[in-house]
């Protein structure tokens, strides 16, 4: 029908066709037209910074194993220090136990040791009175000292910085040395009582079985006589016996044989 008026027919859809022709010429000539060394420039950055990445990465992985190696010997280190605490405190807590069980031990015998001391003092007493009735009846040989031990021993029973163990241990000290009286020998000076008269004499004693005296002069010389308790003399026969034993309990001469009066058990009864 347009024909038939003159005018030229055109098809509905070239237009598009055109229109998408035209695209592709756009397209084509402007991949065309970018430059090869632009490419390859891009190509190259594109591929340094995937290294310059990658290499950061790699950094950043470097200091994360690091990090996570020094925790692990920190949690290494601190899992030791943990198993000896641990031990440590087993070791103490069996340490407190054992004190604990020692102090009820001590507790116990402290509880003991006041019904013992109920017991002891009262006997100590006891002990220290026989001593000295003991020294009274012996021969009079060294009396100051030997009093002088006893008063100390009764000083000692009433003084409160004294332990119980000291008190009783003085004693028993007392009664060894009380024993040690009775198989030594010994020589001293001493005023004894002649015929009303205090004198100055060098007294021997043998143990307990002889207690004789000799003037300085040598001009009398007597002994203790057990029964009559008192000092006699002896005959002039005794005297070079006598000297003799001062000499030898002096060390001034070597042990021997001696001649002394000795009272028998009949006599004494």
């Amino acid at each position: 029908m347009g024909a038939l008026n003159g005018t030229p027919r055109v098809a509905p859809w070239r237009p598009a066709v055109v229109l998408v022709f035209g695209l592709l010429v756009v397209l084509v000539g402007g991949t065309r037209a970018q430059d090869p060394q632009q490419l390859l420039d891009e190509t190259v950055r594109t591929q340094a910074q995937s290294d310059s990445d990658s290499a950061q990465s790699q950094i950043r992985i470097s200091q994360i194993a690091d990090e996570t190696a020094e925790l692990l010997n920190e949690y290494r280190l601190t899992t030791q220090q943990l198993d000896r605490v641990r031990i440590y405190n087993d070791n103490l807590q069996a340490l407190i136990t054992d004190q604990e069980q020692e102090m009820l031990s001590i507790q116990q015998q402290l509880d003991d040791f006041v019904v013992v001391e109920r017991g002891i003092v009262p006997l100590m007493i006891d002990t220290i009175e026989a001593l000295e009735q003991f020294i009274a009846l012996d021969m009079p040989f060294q009396v100051q000292e030997r009093a002088a031990r006893v008063r100390r021993l009764r000083d000692n029973m009433e003084a409160a910085d004294i332990a119980i163990s000291e008190k009783y241990r003085q004693i028993m000290d007392a009664y060894l040395i009380e024993t040690d009286y009775g198989r030594t020998i010994e020589a001293y000076v001493d005023t004894i009582p002649l015929e009303g008269i205090d004198t100055q004499v060098d007294v021997l004693r043998v143990g307990r079985i002889l207690l004789a005296f000799q003037t300085a002069d040598r001009g009398q010389t007597g002994f203790w006589n057990p029964i009559e308790r008192e000092w006699q003399s002896l005959p002039d026969e005794y005297r070079p016996s006598i000297t003799q034993g001062l000499r030898i309990a002096r060390r001034q001469a070597a042990p021997d044989l001696l001649r002394v009066p000795i009272v028998s058990a009949e006599q004494a009864r």
